[in-house]
């Protein structure tokens, strides 16, 4: 069968060379990749290669320009937060952070899962979704059984365990009563008294899913919050860069400054949904009840804080990773926010990007100490000095960094630039007029609806990487600023909620083998609407503001201006688009 495909594969790249345009020929890989990465027939990775492959042998762009896409700025920007999620996983600061975070919000279920949710948001910001998840699984496990024992006795209690015996009770009413029976109070209350364990099993049962499900939920969704924090975002931010060169309005400073409230305002509603569906909320969040259940959140907390302790005072490697940490990222926010005057000034226009910054930080964490040195050393060359151990390593650098990742990102930017020069966008482009007819603001209901539904069967990097450069050029055709479609294109490719299979983190909440697929569908469905409605309402208030979104802009013409069927159209003074009258 291998041999048949590879067959295939040859005939018909002869045949696209002696008969189909460079457009054809673009789109002929284009589709092949998309096959490739939404049933995963290669690895994602070797597929990402293929451009390097076919785009030079079928004549679609030239080697040279091809391999420089699979390691771009942003690429380095990425790589530099993966780095840095490394360092502060190798010295265990996520983990003080989560049991911090964990003894503030308390042990009650709906606080405790607010909780888990704003802790693994967070982490998810600047680790990866899945090793967020991978981590905070455990913690929440451990908190549960405190809460409530095993979980095979719980699923036991859960079970009807009525009498089996049924008959006896049948034959009671068929025979005749010789003498008045006196009814027997005994067995009543001792049914009441398994009819209330099994519904209190069940109610725990349902916190217990609701606390493992609220975790890769919320890492998808913190993820979305920083640009580093999902392949995605950084997708948008080298596709851009390929095909509007001129605009600089996305970095990571103006993006948080967009998507942390967005994050915020989809975790909250998330948070109640997720709350309401599995119990959590109740009377018991303000008021304080003296029962059994006070009982075990008691014990729950004092797991928590035993957890707390065995970590000890914050070492020194821990608290260097901190400051590093928290360096990193105001630097990259205030490198050029756009609301204010960033510290990029202070360098040549153009030269300094947030690839740069993250670099630099983190090449300081292969040779700080991890260890306090000893002062004495430097006066006294005889005297005992702490040995010399960096912060990070390059082989944990090795082992962590994910570089299929950064391939697939690589395979992205040069697909986009294959669709570019190739005039396939154009071609696209041309072919999506009947849609300027549907409102704009409609259009991104429909484009982050879309991408979300796809997203649930493929991933959301193979996802955006394939239908960004077609939103792009949807955009031009019908006059709408392009970031009014791509940005909730991107943000909603982060949002696979239903599925087992939709993300990393999905697949391994499931595989702890306490959910079903139809509590992820049911709980899914609803938290993909909510978040639609989240970034439709983003993109039509603060964001309409923060990237003159109203405004048709200038950098946007260069894709215009690439082919000569539309050259014409940069004569055109600028206009607004009808985002607004």
């Amino acid at each position: 069968m291998c041999c048949s495909v590879r067959m295939w594969l040859v005939k018909t790249l002869l045949m696209l060379n002696l008969h189909i345009t460079s457009e054809g020929k673009c789109l002929y890989v284009v589709l092949l990749m998309a096959v490739y990465w939404c049933t995963e027939a290669l690895p994602l990775a070797v597929t990402a290669m293929l451009p390097v492959c076919l785009f030079p042998t079928l004549g679609i762009l030239p080697s040279k320009k091809v391999c420089v896409q699979y390691f771009l700025e942003t690429n380095f920007l990425f790589l530099s937060g993966l780095v840095m999620a490394s360092a502060i996983e190798e010295w265990g600061l996520h983990r003080r952070i989560a049991l911090k975070v964990l003894k503030i919000v308390g042990v009650k279920p709906a606080w405790l899962i607010l909780g888990m949710m704003i802790t693994t948001s967070f982490l998810s910001m600047w680790l990866s979704n899945t090793a967020t998840t991978a981590m905070m699984l455990p913690i929440a496990n451990a908190i549960l059984e405190s809460l409530f024992g095993n979980l095979e006795t719980l699923k036991e209690n859960c079970k009807d365990k009525s009498d089996p015996e049924g008959d006896s009770q049948v034959k009671m009413h068929v025979l005749p009563l010789k003498k008045k029976q006196i009814p027997d109070w005994t067995d009543r209350s001792e049914q009441n008294n398994l009819e209330e364990v099994r519904r209190e099993a069940q109610y725990q049962m349902k916190v217990w899913k609701g606390f493992l499900i609220c975790i890769p939920y919320a890492a998808s969704i913190g993820g979305t919050a920083t640009l580093t924090g999902t392949a995605p975002n950084l997708i948008l931010v080298g596709q851009l860069k390929s095909y509007f060169p001129e605009c600089d309005l996305i970095n990571f400073g103006s993006w948080f400054v967009f998507a942390f409230p967005l994050m915020l305002l989809f975790l909250i509603l998330g948070w109640i949904w997720i709350a309401f569906l599995y119990g959590g909320l109740n009377t018991r969040l303000c008021i304080s009840k003296h029962d059994e259940r006070e009982a075990t959140e008691a014990k729950a907390t004092a797991v928590i804080d035993e957890d707390y302790k065995k970590l000890g005072p914050i070492k020194f490697a821990e608290g260097s990773i901190a400051f590093f940490f928290i360096l990193f990222a105001v630097l990259l926010f205030t490198r050029d926010p756009k609301f204010v005057t960033g510290w990029s000034i202070f360098f040549t226009k153009g030269f300094v990007s947030d690839a740069v910054t993250g670099v630099i930080i983190i090449s300081i964490l292969f040779f700080f100490p991890s260890q306090r040195p000893s002062l004495r050393w430097w006066f006294d060359s005889r005297a005992s000095n702490t040995p010399y151990v960096p912060l990070l390593s390059w082989r944990k650098a090795q082992e962590c960094v994910p570089w299929n990742i950064i391939l697939l990102l690589g395979g992205g930017f040069a697909m986009a630039k294959g669709c570019e020069e190739s005039g396939l966008a154009v071609w696209i482009g041309k072919h999506l007029q009947p849609l300027a007819q549907v409102p704009p603001a409609v259009a991104v209901i429909l484009i982050t609806a879309f991408i979300a539904c796809f997203t649930e069967f493929a991933s959301n990097t193979a996802t955006i990487i394939i239908f960004l450069p077609v939103i792009a050029e949807l955009a031009i055709r019908v006059k709408v600023n392009p970031l009014y479609f791509m940005i909730p294109a991107t943000t909603g490719c982060s949002y696979a909620f239903m599925l087992p299979v939709s993300t990393p983190p999905n697949s391994i909440a499931f595989a702890s083998g306490h959910l079903m697929v139809k509590d992820m569908v049911k709980t899914g469905f609803v938290m993909n609407i909510l978040g639609i409605l989240c970034v439709s309402l983003a993109m039509n208030t603060w964001g309409l503001h923060m990237f003159n979104l109203h405004i048709y802009p200038d950098w946007a013409r260069p894709l215009n201006a690439s082919s000569a069927t539309v050259t014409i159209m940069t004569s055109l003074p600028t206009q607004h688009c009808p985002l607004v009258p």
